[in-house]
Order: structure tokens, then sequence, then C-alpha cells
């Protein structure tokens, strides 16, 4: 399919594809006659006497200044080189582009007032593989993500810097002036409107959460298996996983996640092996695990509502109607999405906490399984160890819950009086979420070594080929070991989406 920006409706998977290089996009004439038609409105407000905030006045506390016809350029020159303050560490180049791919689909909608030639830099710079280096740290995410699309922008004024190289050794920041001037790309001066359209914006906020909303999908179903393998290592009961009991309380993640249990112990000996045990119930962590997963799924599936809301709309300030008006108003605010980032936190948060429960139990030496996941204890303290670093992690998962969205300081002299603080929460969940991926690992790793004392018992097919993944690159542990090496390689496989997790269960009722 060829995307066309400002037109087609953007969701999770397409956005990531064109990111990857698997879905073309283009400005067809219906968009590139929008943007034409915007910038001649704000033409003739720029020309005229009347005063029309952004285009040709002040910013912020400055908005009863007017600005000259004259000295409008340099107005958004300036707008951009001041507000490029951001501190910290770089966020990743993935995330600068996606920030580019939203930002040009938002102004390709005719709102912005923004010139063509502009629109069709960015796209150079994404097809050119051109991504400017943003900091991390500096929005506090009303008028937008002011300082990361400040520093996102810059190159255009031949400032800041770019990636160059693939991700690795190679990779490292350059300046841009001479990377433009490699690619035969002139600086541009920006004009009227330009620069505030540019810098207004949620994007930062919407790319780390489109890129949180991308890993969590797959550690949802990643944390269902992971459950999954460890109830066959404990030899646990299926029965809190039936249909019947699930439609009584019928949330959609809960019924999604007992259905995908269901499948993952489909024709499994080992979970036939115990079907006359005299146990009555298990502990929480395995019994109530449609309800938590399932909990962090119905957050996900609200995050996700709501990212693709943003990521077609248009976010900058003014909007521009007619040639007569361009409405100030408040699109800017990250409101909307920081509080659903910050629930997703939580979300997150709490499947590792399950897990680390799942862990704990796995060691504990119950359900016929030897203490410590060791059949010589004593001199050996097995997997001892391993669930001190998920403890760790759980309570780190834990700090980075404070929601940032019931925050505000004010800013620009009172006139910004509410900021969302939403460039923080979505930091926070993608900080979460990797933690989780270290989490499931450990768990991953503790299951896979459980099954062992199942054998000869056979789990299902789909268990079996996850326990040949694991087993691939860590060897059961026969006698202590340096388990750190072990550990880096679960990582490894969580991080990369090694595992079979996909399952033919419907979850969009």
């Amino acid at each position: 399919m060829t995307f066309k920006y400002g037109i087609d409706r953007l969701n999770l998977d397409i956005v990531n594809g064109i990111a990857n290089g698997s879905i073309q996009a283009e400005l067809c004439q219906e968009a590139i006659d929008k943007i034409n038609t915007s910038r001649q409105r704000v033409d003739k407000m720029a020309a005229s006497d009347k005063a029309v905030y952004g285009i040709n006045t002040g910013f912020g506390p400055l908005c009863d200044t007017q600005i000259s016809p004259e000295d409008t350029n340099l107005l958004q020159k300036n707008l951009l080189i001041t507000h490029a303050v951001g501190v910290g560490e770089p966020i990743e180049k993935a995330i600068s582009k996606l920030m580019l791919i939203t930002k040009v689909h938002a102004l390709s909608q005719g709102f912005s007032g923004i010139r063509l030639e502009v629109v069709e830099r960015m796209l150079a710079f994404i097809k050119l593989d051109l991504i400017p280096v943003v900091p991390e740290q500096g929005s506090v995410g009303a008028s937008g993500d002011l300082a990361p699309l400040s520093h996102l922008f810059l190159p255009l004024l031949g400032e800041g810097e770019f990636w160059q190289g693939e991700e690795g050794k190679n990779r490292e920041i350059v300046p841009a002036a001479p990377l433009l001037r490699e690619h035969g790309l002139d600086v541009m001066d920006l004009q009227a409107k330009e620069g505030l359209a540019l810098i207004n914006g949620t994007q930062f906020i919407l790319s780390h959460g489109i890129t949180a909303l991308t890993k969590m999908r797959y550690l949802l179903d990643l944390a269902d298996m992971t459950g999954a393998m460890s109830i066959e290592g404990m030899q646990g009961s299926e029965s809190p996983f039936r249909d019947e009991l699930h439609q009584t309380r019928a949330f959609k993640g809960n019924l999604v996640v007992a259905a995908r249990m269901r499948e993952f112990f489909k024709d499994s000996q080992n979970m036939a092996d115990h079907e006359e045990c005299d146990r009555v119930q298990d502990p929480y962590s395995l019994r109530c695990i449609p309800q938590v997963h399932g909990a962090s799924r119905n957050a996900y599936y609200h995050l996700e509502e709501l990212v693709e809301i943003e990521m077609n709309s248009v976010t900058d300030n003014p909007i521009v109607i007619s040639s007569e008006e361009a409405i100030s108003g408040g699109s800017f605010h990250g409101q909307p999405l920081a509080m659903v980032l910050d629930y997703a936190s939580i979300a997150a948060s709490e499947l590792g906490n399950i897990s680390d429960r799942r862990c704990y139990l796995l060691l504990e030496g119950i359900h016929g399984l030897p203490r410590l996941l060791t059949s010589a204890g004593g001199l050996n303290s097995g997997m001892m160890i391993p669930q001190y670093a998920t403890a760790a992690l759980v309570t780190e998962n834990k700090s980075l819950c404070f929601p940032p969205s019931a925050d505000s300081v004010p800013t620009s002299m009172g006139q910004e009086d509410h900021v969302s603080m939403g460039s923080i929460s979505g930091r926070q969940l993608n900080q979460i979420l990797g933690n989780l991926e270290k989490i499931l690992a450990i768990e991953l790793m503790y299951a896979a070594q459980a099954l062992e004392f199942r054998r000869p018992n056979k789990c299902s097919d789909i268990i079996e080929l996850n326990h040949q993944i694991i087993r691939a690159k860590v060897a059961k542990l026969e006698e202590d070991r340096l388990l750190k090496p072990d550990i880096d390689a679960m990582i490894r496989l969580v991080k990369s989406q090694a595992f079979t997790v996909s399952l033919n269960v419907d979850d969009s009722k």
C-alpha cells in the first residue's frame, strides 16, 4: 500500500510500517492542495493589520506584541533557536523518526499554514535517513513538546545535529550543516507561522506512546505465555481459565487472556497428568492471571485508542480555518495522552509484579519441584539469586509509577499555567517496559528449568516450541554456574521478540 499523508488514517501498524520502510508514504495532490490553501490564508493574515496570534504577534506572554511583516521571518527563526534548550541523553533515533512522520501527517491536513517546501524537506529527511538528534528532557508537555520539536527542526536552519550510521558501534552524532551540504540541501528561511507550526504539537509524547504500544503489545502476549509455562512447571490448575467462569465477568482483557491460556494448555500431556490431584486452588499469581494480565490488556486498549486519535490529529496552534480566522486554542496540550500513559505504566508494572511472584513460587519447592529449582541443593544455590533481580526491578518500576500527569509547574510567566508533563509519562512507560522485558526473561528461565522436572511429560506444541528456543541459548542448570550470561541471553531473546506468542484468539470484540 501507499499511505497518503494528510488524507489516510494512521494506526500502529501503518506508522511502524512507514518507519521501517515496509509501507510507502507520499504527499498526494489532494494533500498538496490543502497545504497550499492553508499557506495562502496565512500569507493574507500576515499582511493584514489585524493581530493574529503566532502569525504577526509574539508568543506566550508576548502574544499582545504585534510584529512587523519585515521581522516575521526572523521571529520564526528565533522561535526555534530559543526553544531548543533540551537536556539529557538523546532519545532513540527510531523515536525521532516517528516524530518526523507524525508531524508530516499533522501538517499535511491543511490547518497549519506551513509552506509545501518545508513539508517536502521533512520528507527528504525521512527518505535520506537524516534523522535529527533530540534530547530526552526539557518538555513539560503543553504548548506541545516545544524543546524536543525545536531540536527536531533545527537542521532546517542548518543548526542542530543528525544521527549518522547504523545502530551499534558505527552510529555517531554529527553536525547538521555538513550533511545538508553533502546532500545538496540548502538552509531554509522560515516564514510567518512556520516556526510555531513546527514546534507546537505533541509528537514527542505521541512517538513515545507509539514506541511503548509496540513493545507492550508483544509483552502482553509474552506475559501470558510465560505465565502458562510457569503453570506447566508447577502443574497448576486449568480451571481458573474456563470460559464459563469468565463470561460471568466479561471484561474484554480477561476474556482474551483466559482464551489464550486455554490455547497454551491445549493437548498438554503434562497438564492432563495431574487432573485427578487433590489440590483445591492455586495462589493468585497463577489463578488470577486473566484478571491481572487482563486488566493490563484493557489499559493497553485504552492507550491504543487514544494514541490512534492523536496520530491523526492536528496539535499545533493556532489552527487556520479560513483566510480571516485562525483559532488560538489548546490542542497542543498533552493531557489526553499523559493520563493514559500513566495508566499504562501501572498496567505494565503490574505485569512485572505478578511475574516476580511466580518466580518466587517456582523456587519454593512446592508441587513436586525441588527447592531453588536444583536437585543438588546445599552445595548449590540453584536459581535462588536471579529473583533478587526481579524484586529490584519490580520496586524500580513501582517508583516509576508516580503519575507525572498529576503534577503541573507553571511556565511562560504564567501564560502556560497548567502543563501535562506527558513527555515524562511517555519516557517512564518505556523505562518500565524495558524493566518488564528483564523480569519476564528471568521468569522464562525459571519456567524452562521447572519443565525439566516434569519430563518425560510433554506440554502443548507452542510451550514446547518456546522451551526449545530457550534451550538453544540457555542450557538446563545441573550445578551452579555463572548465570549472568544466561540472563543476558534470555533478555536478548525477549528484546528481539524471538518467542512465539501469537495465537488464533480474537481480541477485537
